[in-house]
């Protein structure tokens, strides 16, 4: 994979970049923990501007959080409280845990948002649920924006430092994607087993 991307980026500078960006978010198994840091050695190197990667980076980056803001808007709250209330403990959400996280991310969102585009395995996917709730778009922009800008920035600052070791950034960063999708596959598992208790104690508040 180091060849195809550093190809890539050689062959088609920084449109090449922004385009595996826009990639990275839409299939994720093309990791951004990889891209940028590979990106920053070329700028150590004296072939790109750091800033013109970083900026490139994070247009592609956007370009694909704006993509699953946009599929979550198109799911909306409606048909995904219908397939709630039919699946509800496969998805391990219930209608009325749909009210709640709704509260929750009207309280939050910008936060969640911003948080979310700086953490492995979370960053492609917190657009949906902004979609979901129908978050301003001006503001969803500038939230993803800024995380965005800072995840590309540390990505391509450190493989600028280190040089031909930049794939030790994602030898670092890839325990921590593990422990995440560790922790959202708990989560789900909890979700299904407390189902109908949840349930019942929804009904019961009603």
């Amino acid at each position: 994979m180091f060849d195809w991307i550093l190809q890539i980026i050689e062959n088609l500078g920084y449109f090449g970049l922004a385009l595996l960006m826009l990639i990275e978010n839409v299939f994720p198994p093309i990791p951004s923990e990889l891209v940028m840091p590979l990106a920053g050695f070329l700028a150590a190197q004296g072939t790109f501007s750091i800033w013109g990667l970083i900026m490139a980076g994070s247009a592609g980056s956007l370009a694909g959080a704006v993509f699953w803001f946009y599929i979550g808007k198109a799911v909306g709250r409606d048909r995904l409280m219908r397939f709630s209330s039919r699946y509800g403990r496969w998805i391990a959400f219930s209608p009325s845990d749909i009210e709640r996280a709704e509260n929750w991310f009207d309280r939050h969102g910008k936060a969640a948002v911003f948080i979310g585009r700086l953490i492995p395995g979370v960053r492609s996917f917190i657009s949906v649920p902004a979609g979901i709730a129908n978050m301003n778009v001006p503001v969803f922009i500038l939230y993803s924006t800024l995380g965005t800008i800072i995840w590309t920035g540390l990505l391509t600052y450190a493989g600028y430092l280190l040089q031909s070791q930049y794939e030790k950034v994602e030898d670092w960063l890839n325990p921590i994607s593990w422990a995440v999708m560790g922790i959202v596959l708990a989560w789900y598992i909890y979700g299904v087993v407390t189902f109908d208790r949840r349930q019942n104690r929804s009904e019961g508040d009603g």
